[in-house]
């Protein structure tokens, strides 16, 4: 039915996580080769997880092999930080991560837009399939409900949130920090507003793309910067947030070092949460710097998961209930063509019998015509009653593998029809 392969912050630490992000710019790439190997295909590629789903049972070695092969990294790394899952297995976990309970913060609200881009862009690759198609759009519609019926949802955080409140944490009188902010997607946007919402009144915000800088720095009420003095910006800087985006860190030790020695002593806060790191981690040993990346916020997010616990049960039911739900529908899936293999086997004999019987008959025409009228409705009527039973039990039994394979050699559907 459905493979799944993949690793999340829950199986691997922020250095490995790094090793595998796939770039938005080749991920378009890497979903067309995906395609002609496996037939279709969904990569979900996030700052705390990477994850392949594929339609059909596959091998381990298989999805693996593949990814450790787009990802450029060795086998060992795969079999030791990934995970593989079958079936409903793999569906409930999808239908976890859109619901938000497999998050590193709990309840977040970025992942139900993550899961829907990611299957925008296996459409946009042409990478997808019905399975697929039906897979994700349930996800969607689990996430929704997730969110609409239970409290995971309420006083939404997120990643970015959480960057904003360590570094409220860090740095409580936010009015009177200068803060830079390093990157203008998403997550970077989130983040500025939620640390803007904090009381930070002095934003600056940095992007390789100026225009989009500025038009998330007029949305704050900052100023935008260009991307070429993001590190002369460091010399004012009280805190930064990073999430550029980035394949490569944008900052080197030595030029943080730099900046900090113009800075007259003070203090810089650096709380990175690009995935790969703007920053090198090895910047915490700069003196003057406070470094934090994605792993160092699992207090917060520690404390948010304990905040939400009681919704997540209710959560977990939801998702249950919408695992069986998609496994109800492939089940049905499997047995329609069995179904209508039996009807189609059993009008044809009904037909040749009926066929057979009337040639035999000396009747006149009108005779002919009435006979088998009122036999064409009663052969009907036989072949449902004696069919009823069968399919019945088919739709209905849990174990429908077995009785599929007993139902085709039984009506041996698999065979050539024996000429009447």
């Amino acid at each position: 039915m459905i493979t799944f392969a993949g690793m999340s912050h829950l199986t691997a630490p922020l250095d490995v996580r790094e090793r595998v992000a796939i770039d938005a710019e080749v991920l378009n790439g890497v979903l067309v080769r995906a395609k002609k190997t496996f037939g279709a295909a969904t990569i979900i590629n996030t700052c705390n997880r990477l994850e392949l789903y594929l339609p059909g049972i596959h091998e381990p070695d298989a999805a693996l092999s593949f990814l450790s092969t787009e990802l450029d990294v060795d086998d060992e790394l795969m079999r030791r930080y990934f995970n593989v899952a079958y079936g409903a297995d793999a569906v409930r976990h999808l239908y976890a991560v859109a619901s938000g309970i497999d998050s590193m913060v709990v309840g977040e609200t970025e992942v139900l837009g993550q899961v829907r881009s990611a299957f925008s862009s296996t459409v946009a690759a042409g990478a997808d399939n019905a399975m697929l198609s039906r897979l994700f759009h349930t996800a969607i519609r689990t996430g929704r409900r997730a969110r609409n019926e239970t409290g995971i949802g309420e006083r939404s955080v997120s990643v970015s949130s959480i960057a904003a409140q360590q570094a409220r944490d860090l740095f409580p009188d936010l009015a009177r920090a200068s803060v830079l902010v390093v990157g203008a997607g998403e997550a970077g946007r989130l983040a500025a507003e939620a640390i803007v919402a904090y009381g930070a009144e002095r934003v600056v915000v940095t992007n390789r793309t100026l225009e989009r800088a500025q038009a998330l720095a007029d949305a704050l009420g900052g100023t935008a910067l260009p991307f070429g003095r993001a590190v002369e910006a460091l010399r004012t800087a009280d805190i930064v947030i990073a999430a550029s985006g980035s394949p490569d860190a944008l900052f080197e030790d030595a030029a943080v070092a730099d900046a900090v020695s113009h800075r007259d002593g003070h203090p810089l806060l650096i709380i990175d949460i690009g995935v790969p790191r703007d920053f090198h981690s090895t910047v915490r040993d700069v003196p003057g710097v406070s470094y934090y990346d994605l792993d160092d916020l699992s207090d917060i997010a520690a404390r948010n998961t304990e905040a939400r616990a009681s919704e997540i049960a209710a959560v977990q039911a939801i998702v249950d209930e919408e695992t069986s739900r998609f496994a109800e529908w492939w089940s049905q899936l499997q047995i329609v063509p069995t179904i209508s293999a039996i009807t189609d086997r059993a009008e044809e004999l009904r037909r040749s019998e009926l066929a057979k019987t009337m040639r035999r008959l000396k009747l006149s025409d009108d005779e002919r015509a009435h006979v088998e009228e009122l036999t064409d409705v009663m052969t009907r009527a036989l072949v449902r009653q004696l069919l009823h039973a069968p399919i019945s039990t088919l739709r209905e039994r849990g174990d429908q593998e077995a009785y599929l394979h007993t139902a085709r050699a039984l009506f041996r559907l698999d065979e050539p029809v024996e000429d009447a």
